[in-house]
């Protein structure tokens, strides 16, 4: 049996909607992201935070739920402590995207039985939205944070370009123009619905 965890990142949330707090916004957020992962069949669920965001991993973690501190919000450190942990596969996603559907992760995990590295653009915005990998991770895989992060990118880096393969994005909250791609129709988000007075 392959033992999967999916990995809720902390990500730098430099934007609020106008009169939404942005403490509470991100906060939404990351605990509808938290929310999805804990219900997954397939693949455990966990947080990673950097150590200034320690309290609010612990906010919206569920009872028993891994939280992994790292150094700073980047890619390498959240897999090696799921290796640590004698996890078979990782994926860590970032924790702004708050109606991002369970099969869309599930899209991140497959490719995995046959390429060393899956990643999920974030859409529009740029970045990345998730990075999937057998554990322990690929020496070759330089680390990255999800803003910065792409497809091209890791793949200079890996002994062939194959190795790292594209998963279908996700776009992140991270503008005043990812708000109007919100569908209200998907399940989920309450958190972030509630905020916006949906």
């Amino acid at each position: 049996m392959t033992r999967r965890v999916v990995v809720a990142m902390l990500v730098p949330v430099p934007w609020s909607p106008p009169g939404v707090d942005r403490v509470a916004w991100r906060t939404a957020m990351a605990e509808d992201v938290v929310d999805l992962l804990a219900r997954l069949a397939q693949a455990e669920a966990a947080i990673a935070a950097a150590p200034g965001d320690r309290a609010l991993a612990e906010e919206i973690a569920w009872p028993g739920m891994r939280i992994y501190e790292i150094p700073a919000p980047t890619v390498l450190p959240v897999l090696r402590a799921a290796a640590e942990d004698g996890f078979d596969q990782a994926a860590v996603i970032a924790a702004d995207a708050p109606d991002v559907p369970g099969m869309t992760l599930g899209k991140l995990l497959r490719p995995l039985d046959g390429k060393a590295v899956a990643v999920a653009p974030g859409g529009p915005g740029g970045g990345l939205f998730g990075v999937a990998t057998s554990l322990p991770a690929p020496a070759w895989l330089a680390d990255h944070d999800l803003d910065q992060g792409s497809a091209p990118a890791l793949r200079k880096t890996a002994p062939a370009p194959g190795e790292v393969t594209s998963t279908p994005q996700w776009r992140r909250l991270r503008g005043p123009a990812d708000l109007a791609t919100l569908d209200p129709a998907l399940e989920g988000w309450e958190n972030t619905r509630a905020l916006l007075g949906g």
